[in-house]
């Protein structure tokens, strides 16, 4: 029987990166993978392939309606050829998974194809795809087996027309009328790339606002930038039934009014979030506790109430971020090797990638409301940036969120071009504590999108914004 100080659990980002980092600490290291592709739900069927669609989609739609206005003329009609879209997407995918499995190699992890459970709390049975099962024994193993779509109770999702994000990704062609069942993150995503391929896209939204967890500002930008760009909203709508009859699909939602509400589509995109992932793991051989709600139970140092087995990622409390894992596989693999890792869960930012992109970290408006913290507000809006004319990006803004009495920053809250990549200074920022004055008086690269959060920053300190 083969012996390892570190078992994992799933090769998702926090799988991985955990057997990585164990590796680099001297840990002899297993990674288990039920599927014949490393990476996870990311890399296969989630953030990797649906950022290739939205940025494949994004070049048509300019080619179709932005082109010109840089003095490009294409001859001739432009033409989607969306298998050809399809099969880029899945190349990436390709070249994304086979990197992981470099890394694997590279690092002298040893990798197991097969379902992973528990015998017990130091041995783990790995069932692979012919029925053979073989035994390992592990010091200390790691839970990372992730998540998978949620649906609602009355929901029968069949793959075909009632799908998932997983589903979405993979169509056969450009849906006449896709009606999504949720306003988050993954259901505009999604709903982005198919509306500008024209899609008609109707988003079916319970709670009264899209993307209800982020700044109450940031809602009310992309809800009018997206309508603007064509897609359709339905907020405070509850959906109570979803049937299909050959090629359409129905679905029934009553308004705040209590108003009964049809949509009928070619395709429905169920989005409502995930849930936990421990279908098979046998938790309960190792006596591990699993909460009602599906979750891996953990304390701080994100261990089980079983001292040597952890885990990490969407299995546990928190936000289901690709990046909040891979934080705690390094995490969880430097606990084990005796050294005394932080992570502050305040600072792991939250992206949507639509365009314009919506970034945040810290603490929203709202919570800061709710929490009876006094705090100052300063705001700056793209448009007034010379890059941003420049490129044809105007919608969007910056939002500082600072401290009344000490000027420490708060909250940091985007939307704009490229504030993916932008929210990392505001991370960066408040991990060393910064205050608003402090980031106002770094130099900011002109002409640039972060001059807006320079600009932002003066306007949090004492209204001094210099471009408004």
């Amino acid at each position: 029987m083969n012996t390892y100080d570190v078992a994992i659990i799933g090769s998702g980002p926090g799988g991985y990166v955990a057997a990585i980092r164990c590796a680099q600490l001297g840990l002899k290291t297993a990674l288990i993978e039920k599927y014949p592709v490393l990476g996870g739900t990311c890399l296969n069927v989630g953030c990797i392939p649906s950022k290739a669609l939205l940025d494949s989609s994004h070049h048509y739609e300019d080619a179709l309606n932005h082109f010109a206005d840089h003095g490009i003329e294409i001859p001739g009609d432009i033409k989607l050829n969306f298998k050809k879209m399809v099969e880029r997407k899945q190349d990436v995918v390709d070249q994304t998974t086979k990197g992981i499995q470099f890394l694997m190699d590279k690092n002298k992890v040893t990798v197991y194809e097969g379902l992973g459970s528990f015998k017990d709390a130091t041995h783990i049975n790995i069932k692979n795809n012919k029925g053979k099962t073989e035994t390992i024994e592990a010091k200390n193993t790691i839970i990372a087996t992730g998540s998978k779509p949620s649906t609602l109770p009355f929901i029968k999702i069949d793959k075909e027309r009632i799908i998932t994000s997983t589903e979405a990704l993979k169509l056969n062609e450009v849906p006449k009328h896709l009606v999504i069942i949720g306003g988050g993150v993954i259901g505009l995503e999604l709903g982005q790339v198919y509306q500008r391929l024209g899609a008609e896209v109707s988003v079916v939204e319970f709670m009264d606002r899209i993307i209800p967890t982020m700044d109450g500002a940031q809602s009310k930008e992309l809800t009018k930038v997206l309508k603007k760009q064509g897609m359709k909203f339905y907020v405070s709508h509850k959906v109570n039934g979803v049937t299909r009859k050959g090629k359409e699909v129905t679905v029934t939602a009553k308004d705040k009014n209590d108003k009964d509400i049809t949509f009928t589509g070619d395709y429905c995109l169920v989005s409502v979030g995930r849930r936990p992932y421990t279908d098979g793991l046998a938790a309960d051989k190792a006596g591990v506790k699993i909460t009602e709600r599906g979750m891996v139970d953990v304390n701080d140092h994100l261990q089980t109430n079983i001292a040597n087995i952890y885990a990490i990622g969407d299995v546990v409390r928190g936000a289901m971020l690709a990046h909040k894992a891979e934080e705690e596989g390094s995490c969880v693999a430097e606990i084990i090797a005796g050294q005394k890792p932080h992570i502050d869960y305040n600072l792991i930012p939250g992206v949507v990638y639509t365009w314009p992109e919506v970034a945040s970290v810290g603490k929203t408006e709202e919570q800061l409301k709710e929490a009876k913290v006094d705090y100052k507000v300063g705001q700056f809006p793209m448009r007034a940036l010379g890059r941003s004319r420049a490129s044809g990006d105007t919608d969007g803004f910056v939002k500082i969120l600072a401290d009344k009495a000490t000027d420490e920053v708060l909250g940091v809250h985007m939307v704009g071009a490229r504030v993916a990549d932008l929210i990392a200074e505001a991370v960066t920022a408040m991990e060393f504590r910064a205050s608003a004055e402090d980031i106002a008086r770094m130099s900011h690269a002109h002409p640039t999108y972060a001059e807006a959060v320079k600009e932002a920053a003066l306007a949090a300190t004492e209204d001094r914004a210099l471009h408004v």
